[in-house]
């Protein structure tokens, strides 16, 4: 990839907008940019923890792996957002695995440059922070629905998040580019996909009010 395109693409990310050119320069030169094609492992579970990545276009999901070998989805990863952070947390092995879901490009910059980067860019630490504090506070609220809500309330509170997060408005109604299985929301919401499938249908009216009244 053109080293122009990458800087482009670094200085789009939200969490170096505000960098002057040397630091931009410099984080050119510690970070790297590779297209993985849909349904590959970025990173697996037990191996070291080297690097934060960025996912600047595609999704991917990251999960953990049953003693069965089934897929449990944990969360999803939007462009934009941040994945693999624990590495900067210091965490020493990855815990769960990364995997696309369509084609993605992807910043990868080793733990130890980023942090050093950060060193020289205090700012970024506080943006940093807050970042995987919004993660947090994803995973408390999906550990909330699991806990308090029934599979119908889940599954509405999933799919209205998502339209917050990754849904256009098009003519007055909220559209989702569709690149989730009914068996892939049934991980995510603790559903079967028969489950998914019959209450997405009954549930299509409610979810579209709910969503008209929050935009």
């Amino acid at each position: 990839m053109a080293e122009k395109s990458k800087l482009w693409y670094l200085e789009n990310f939200n969490l170096f907008k505000g960098l002057n050119e040397k630091n931009m320069m410099e984080l050119n030169k510690i970070s790297s940019m590779k297209e993985i094609s849909k349904d590959k492992h970025i990173y697996f579970a037990s191996e070291p923890s080297k690097s934060i990545f960025f996912l600047k276009t595609g999704r991917v999901k990251i999960v953990k792996y049953s003693t069965d070998g089934k897929e449990n989805i944990l969360t999803l990863i939007s462009p934009g957002e941040i994945f693999g952070e624990m590495a900067y947390l210091e965490e020493e092995q990855r815990t769960d695995y990364a995997v696309t879901i369509e084609p993605s490009l992807i910043c990868a910059i080793n733990k130890i440059d980023l942090a050093g980067f950060i060193n020289t860019n205090p700012s970024l630490n506080l943006k940093l922070t807050k970042l995987i504090g919004l993660k947090l506070r994803s995973f408390s609220e999906r550990i909330e629905d699991l806990v308090f809500k029934d599979a119908n309330q889940r599954i509405i509170s999933f799919i209205l998040r998502l339209a917050e997060k990754s849904g256009k408005i098009l003519g007055g109604q909220i559209f989702i580019k569709p690149f989730l299985k009914h068996q892939d929301i049934g991980e995510i919401t603790a559903c079967s996909r028969q489950t998914v499938n019959y209450l997405s249908r009954i549930c299509a009216t409610r979810i579209l009010s709910a969503l008209t009244v929050k935009s």
